[in-house]
């Protein structure tokens, strides 16, 4: 291993959802290492996200987007040329059986599952001419039931599937596709359980390790799938977290 494996200069990085949460650490991440780095996220502007936890935007290109907007995806007119790296980071839940019904269910997979299919369609091109790499950040939900959550559920599981087609549909043309399966990490998705202390303690008890995921966590394994460390990894979805599947 060469200390230049972690050196993202000169890279051009997107991370969609990159505004707060695991996205924004996975954004930063790759900006701490070097790489010039573009987010999409749904609020007008950076100064929107101004005080919101765990969001850094600094040093950040910030651009609105809505991926369900697939019209949108398709024709947003890129402020770059070339693209090293994108990183599939949205994600949405719908709580109190609201994906039980058509739309709300279709509302979910629209950004869990078929934008990340229309994303990385759109930036095919400019992965190819840098033998690029697209991320996906599913979850370990995607592993076992989410009983509230029908949409969440198999949008995520459908993530890890389309991670496997497409390594093996781009590998010929050298763009690496995988994913990465988040455990427990607190966030503004998550705070109906971290909210409450005998749900945060009960879902504790379930990891193996004893503790709640960090956004930064799940940075390191994006930064170590876009890397020359992972060359010959392709079509794999890596789940962080904690031994929680075990």
């Amino acid at each position: 291993m060469d200390v230049k494996d972690t050196d993202f200069s000169g890279k051009r990085v997107l991370v969609v959802g990159g505004s707060a949460g695991i996205g924004n650490a996975v954004a930063q991440g790759f900006r701490k290492r070097g790489a010039e780095v573009h987010v999409w996220a749904r609020k007008p502007s950076a100064k929107d996200y101004e005080g919101v936890p765990e969001s850094d935007l600094e040093g950040i290109h910030y651009h609105q987007m809505n991926v369900s907007d697939f019209e949108a995806v398709e024709n947003w007119q890129a402020p770059f040329d070339s693209l090293d790296v994108v990183v599939c980071a949205q994600g949405h839940v719908i709580y109190k059986r609201g994906e039980f019904k058509w739309k709300g269910f279709q509302e979910v997979t629209d950004v869990n599952l078929t934008a990340n299919m229309v994303i990385i369609d759109k930036f095919l091109p400019m992965l190819e001419k840098t033998k690029g790499s697209a991320i996906v950040v599913s979850s370990t939900a995607a592993y076992h039931a989410t009983v509230g959550n029908p949409a969440y559920n198999a949008s995520k599981a459908g993530a890890v599937a389309l991670v496997r087609t497409l390594g093996a549909a781009y590998a010929r043309s050298g763009v690496r596709v995988n994913g990465l399966a988040p455990g427990f990490v607190p966030t503004r998705m998550t705070e109906v359980t971290t909210a409450r202390e005998d749900r945060a303690d009960a879902m504790r008890s379930r990891i193996p390790m004893g503790r709640f995921g960090k956004p930064e966590d799940m940075a390191g394994v994006c930064l170590f799938l876009a890397s020359p460390l992972a060359a010959y990894v392709t079509g794999q979805t890596i789940a962080c977290d904690g031994g929680l599947v075990l």
